[in-house]
């Protein structure tokens, strides 16, 4: 009784706040403010650099195969396990219940990993984290459901800033306390079960969406019997700029008239009209080919990206073991983290025929993916070691910037959303076999350097398929450019030689 009278204690709280910001004309500031307080307090992890060594060491007593073998693996298992359900719940329930399932299952997987001991309790601790990373679908599809469509972009910018300033101040804070201050990976543990409680306490400040991209776009009518007020509130709750995406999107807003209301279908028949809707959409978005190509690179990627952010530090462990050599883990995804950065805010200011060059940049750059991951396997140097890291992330953190930016600039917020989440869980898909295959003691569970030579060689793979298909777009493109100047040419000379005529035909008769 008590937490669910301090629960509508904050919820009142929060409407009262917006009711002052909506006086203002700043409906959307105070939601965008507070979900960057809520993103920036998720990724102040500082020990999540740290985690391979803090597992294998004193507090828990793992040994390197336990940890990569039979725990690693489960977060990847139950990540695909929850992803599309929760996708699908998340749209449903209208993102802020998720936001709160995600804040409980962050505190839930810090109090394990500070308390909890043994291999079966760190497989459950790696089951809440992957429903975290699950959830984490609904913390941008939120700000879309409370702010106008001429606002997605400066939102957007704010909240991925935010959290890429989180991830790299947490980096710089655990490397400095580990290092110069001596804290141990358990105090770094408490630090940020601190910090994800903070950002757990920030959600309830978060004002409920009327309305959500697929199976609330009609907002709130059902619950408001008169047909005016029903209208009413279809009209302020409809988005803004419907007119400026796709004609699907703009006859899912359109609310139905008074007369139609009784014969509205049943919940669960609007449900299935809405799935029926979602495939529709994703077959019109996978039949253009360039986004196909786009999405496969992405897919393909994401799922190799993922495996090696999962294993890096094990491998690091490997190469410099941390009870007898300093980590610098932290330090090394700081600097991961603001190249990161730069070479994604660097593509706003590229000018480059994407629809030509764009798959040969998908090429070169995974070419430079598979050959930091070969020095990485190669190599005994934990230097070049960390080297290989950094440009593997700042390659892969480039290219996913220019393939979120040709796929979204093509699709309506509908779409969008629903084909990075599909795109998502192929690539989830695909890691999950390579988990199976490759990592888990089930399957081949090979050790950690042999898992960087496959994984290695999966970019050269990627590298091959777009590098021979940028070659076939360049040569054929080349080829249309010489057949259309073959046809050109006679025309252009077709239409001289009259010209010629009547300028002669007109000397003449002066």
């Amino acid at each position: 009784m008590e937490a669910g009278k301090e629960e509508l204690k904050q919820t009142s709280f929060a409407a009262r706040i917006m009711g002052c910001w909506k006086q203002e004309g700043n409906t959307w500031t105070f939601p965008t403010l507070v979900l960057c307080l809520y993103g920036f307090f998720n990724m102040m992890k500082p020990s999540e650099p740290f985690l391979t060594p803090y597992l294998t060491g004193p507090d828990k007593n793992l040994t390197i195969d336990e940890v990569t073998n039979q725990i690693f693996p489960v977060w990847t298992y139950s990540y695909l396990a929850l992803l599309l359900p929760v996708f699908l719940i998340t749209d449903y329930v209208r993102y802020k219940p998720v936001l709160l399932l995600q804040g409980i299952s962050y505190i839930v997987t810090w109090l394990l990993l500070l308390f909890a001991h043994g291999v079966v309790a760190m497989q459950v601790m790696e089951f809440f984290y992957g429903m975290v990373t699950a959830t984490e679908v609904a913390y941008y599809a939120y700000i879309y459901s409370v702010v106008s469509a001429d606002r997605y972009q400066r939102v957007t910018s704010y909240c991925r800033s935010i959290t890429l300033v989180a991830a790299t101040v947490a980096a710089v804070l655990g490397q400095l306390l580990v290092s110069l201050a001596d804290v141990s990976y358990f105090h770094l543990n408490a630090i940020t079960l601190a910090s994800v409680s903070l950002a757990f306490l920030c959600s309830f400040l978060l004002p409920m969406p009327q309305k959500s991209m697929f199976f609330h776009k009609k907002g709130v009518s059902e619950t408001l019997p008169q047909p005016q007020k029903a209208v009413a509130t279809l009209a302020s709750n409809g988005p803004p700029s419907c007119q400026q995406q796709d004609e699907d999107c703009a006859a899912a807003d359109t609310g139905p008239a008074p007369q139609q209301q009784a014969e509205q279908p049943k919940p669960q028949n609007h449900m299935l009209r809405v799935l029926v809707q979602l495939s529709r959409d994703l077959r019109d978005c996978y039949s253009s080919r360039k986004l196909l190509y786009w999405s496969l690179w992405w897919a393909l990627a994401t799922a190799g990206f993922n495996q090696v952010v999962n294993y890096i530090q094990v491998l690091w462990d490997f190469r410099a073991p941390s009870h007898s050599s300093a980590v610098y883990n932290g330090a090394v995804e700081a600097i991961a983290t603001f190249l990161s950065s730069v070479t994604s805010f660097m593509v706003a200011y590229v000018k480059v025929n994407w629809d030509l060059f764009g798959e040969l940049a998908l090429g070169i750059f995974s070419t430079i993916d598979a050959g930091s991951l070969f020095l990485m396997h190669f190599t005994t140097n934990i230097w070049s070691c960390y080297a290989g890291y950094l440009i593997f992330k700042a390659s892969y953190m480039l290219l996913i910037t220019i393939a979120t930016f040709q796929i979204a600039v093509n699709l309506s917020m509908e779409r969008y959303a629903l084909m990075f989440g599909l795109n998502n869980f192929i690539a989830l898909v695909i890691q999950t076999i390579l988990t199976v295959v490759v990592v888990d003691s089930r399957g081949l569970g090979l050790n950690i350097v042999t898992q960087f030579l496959i994984y290695g060689s999966y970019f050269t793979v990627i590298a091959g398929i777009f590098l021979i298909r940028s070659i076939y777009m360049l040569l054929s493109s080349k080829c249309r450019r010489k057949i259309a100047r073959s046809w050109k040419e006679p025309l252009n000379l077709a239409e001289h030689e009259p010209k010629e005529q009547t300028v002669t035909g007109y000397t003449t008769r002066l």
